[in-house]
Order: structure tokens, then C-alpha cells, then sequence
């Protein structure tokens, strides 16, 4: 049986990227700079109207595991695609980039494969049209159980609260990482999803090993200013993260507290910051790093990626940890 150091969980996601100038976006109704959910008509009806449009695939976690990929840890991605072109490139990619997507693509007559329709704007924004199509529809038979059984770090995505598969996927998945002696912990996703899921959210935090959030985030999720939300997370979680934009990276772990100065950086294009910082702190985890190193670590690798554009590593982030003195 393969074990992995880490296996995440979550929306398997196509990133189709295009440019597009203002008058575009507002020809074609799109809110520049944010993300929103579309359903498939108009998903198909954007993809069409893209132009010269560059595939990548995306999905928060993915680009987590992704870039614990690229630093060299065994990694896996539990996601669901359809056996459609979009679908068959995002399992390829994913094992080229070194994980192993461990669903083979779903044929058959089921939604599509899930894809953001991303116009990128001349001043560097970016106005993302998702539709989700198959992904939303993971659920606890996608799980594995030798492959979360054989997990040595378990991460989840929050989004996939949003559905009753998606949930009962990750309490599976969960249950038979840290049953085989392995830690989870989940990625809070964005402040709106916290306030859809706060319930379950804060149950999560006492039941998991390590939760990672920023400021909005664990001010939403216990409804109150950060270092009152903070002082209650330390008390519920095994290991908590906060991440303060361009400030510092607070870590808690029982009486124990490591606060990370984090350095300015201009980005390029602030696509993955969350995610690949999850990638450099998770790093720092599995190979038994110090609090204060693991969240240096996450930092590096997010000043990577805001450097250039799409969400996923292009440097060899290891020998930036090398060059600061991390590893």
C-alpha cells in the first residue's frame, strides 16, 4: 500500500485564463476583480467568447498539494473530473507536476469538469467566472481508504462545505487519516464560507489537528475582534494559524506562540498567496520544523508566488528556503 506525506481534499478546478480590457468585461457583464459562480450556460457562452485562452489547473487545495509536490513530499489529490478533454488534461497535469491524482476521470453522463473562466485586466487584476460542474459532486465513495488511511497530513478544503457529499467526503476522510495515526486539518477558504458553515467550522477546529485562516476569517468564524477569536481558537484547536496580510503570520500551538514578520511584496498578480503559504507551512510540518520556521517557510513561498502570474510555483522554492537560512 502507498502511504503519502500528504493527501489533500477538494474542488478539482480547470483555470482558463484570457485577457481583457474593461469594455470586454462590461460587454459581457463580468464584475471585474472578484470571483463568482456561474452556471454552466453562461460558463460555456464565456469560454467561448475567450480568446487565446491558457489552461492550468487550479482549485485551492490542489495548489496547496501542488506545491508540497514541487518541494519534493510523496503527495495526493482526492478531486473529482469528468473523462472529458478539460478533465483528462487536469489529471495529467497534476501527475506531471509530480501527485497523484488518485480518481481516475468519471465517464458517463455526469456534469462537466470544473472550470474558472479568468479575464486577466492590463492593470494585472483578475475577474474570475467559476462554474463547478463535477466537483461539486465529491462525496465519501471518491475517499479512498488506503489512500487517506495512509496519510501522514490530511488537508481540507472548506469550500467543499457547501455540499452534504462534499462534507460527508471530508469527515471520511478525516476519520481514516487520524484512525491510521496520521494529522488533518482544513483550510477555512474565505469569510463568506465561514459564516455559511459556522457551526460545523467551529466543531471542526476542536476535532482537527491544525486549522489555517486569516484575520477576516477567524473573526467571522468566532464573531469577534482577532485576538479575542484567537485566544478561543488556541483554546479549541490543536494548532492554529492566522495569517495577517503584509503584517506578520501569528502560530499557536497549546502555550506555546511564534509570530512571523511577513515582508512586502508587490504583487504581480496575488492569485495562490493562501494557498501556496498552506504549501510552505505544511512543508515545515511534515518535516518536523520549528512553529517560527514552518511559517517562515510559508511565507517564502508565497512572496514566490505573487511574483508572477497563475497560482502555482515557478521557481525551485527549496532553494529560496536554503538561501533564508530555513532548511
Amino acid at each position: 500500500m502507498k502511504s503519502y506525506q500528504v493527501v489533500g481534499i477538494g474542488n478539482a478546478i480547470v483555470d482558463v485564463l484570457s485577457t481583457a480590457d474593461d469594455s470586454f468585461l462590461d460587454l459581457m457583464g463580468i464584475e471585474k476583480g472578484i470571483m463568482q459562480l456561474v452556471e454552466r450556460e453562461r460558463g460555456e457562452m464565456l469560454y467561448g467568447a475567450m480568446n487565446e485562452r491558457r489552461q492550468a489547473p487550479g482549485g485551492s487545495v490542489a495548489n496547496t498539494v501542488a506545491g508540497l509536490g514541487a518541494l519534493g513530499l510523496s503527495t495526493a489529490f482526492i478531486g473529482r473530473v469528468h473523462d472529458d478533454a478539460l478533465g483528462r488534461f487536469y489529471a495529467r497535469s497534476m501527475a506531471s507536476e509530480g501527485t497523484d491524482f488518485v480518481n481516475p476521470p468519471v465517464p458517463g453522463g455526469e456534469l462537466p469538469t470544473s472550470r474558472s473562466m479568468i479575464f486577466v485586466s492590463p492593470d494585472g487584476e483578475r475577474s474570475m467566472n467559476t462554474y463547478l460542474g463535477i466537483s461539486s459532486e465529491l462525496g465519501p465513495d471518491d475517499v479512498s481508504g488506503q489512500v487517506a488511511g495512509g496519510a501522514g497530513i490530511l488537508f481540507l478544503e472548506g469550500y467543499l462545505y457547501d455540499k452534504p457529499k462534499g462534507k460527508q467526503a471530508f469527515e471520511r476522510a478525516a476519520k481514516l487519516t487520524r484512525a491510521g495515526g496520521g494529522k488533518a486539518g482544513i483550510a477555512l477558504s474565505d469569510p463568506f464560507c465561514v459564516d455559511r458553515h459556522r457551526a460545523d467550522f467551529r466543531r471542526l477546529v476542536k476535532d482537527l489537528d491544525y486549522v489555517i485562516g486569516n484575520e477576516h476569517e477567524w473573526a467571522s468564524l468566532y464573531q469577534s475582534d482577532l485576538s479575542s477569536a484567537l485566544e478561543q481558537a488556541a483554546r479549541d484547536a490543536g494548532l492554529v494559524v492566522c495569517t495577517r496580510s503584509g503584517s506578520e503570520v501569528i502560530v499557536i500551538e497549546g502555550e506555546a506562540q511564534a509570530v512571523v514578520p511577513v515582508n512586502r511584496v508587490v504583487p504581480v498578480d496575488a492569485t495562490g498567496a493562501g494557498d501556496q503559504f498552506a504549501a510552505g507551512f505544511i512543508y515545515g510540518l511534515a518535516t518536523g520544523a520549528p512553529l517560527e520556521v514552518a511559517g517562515r517557510m510559508g511565507c517564502v513561498a508565497a512572496a514566490e508566488v505573487i511574483g508572477h502570474f497563475g497560482a502555482r510555483p515557478e521557481t525551485d522554492v527549496k532553494a529560496l528556503f536554503r538561501a533564508a537560512g530555513l532548511v
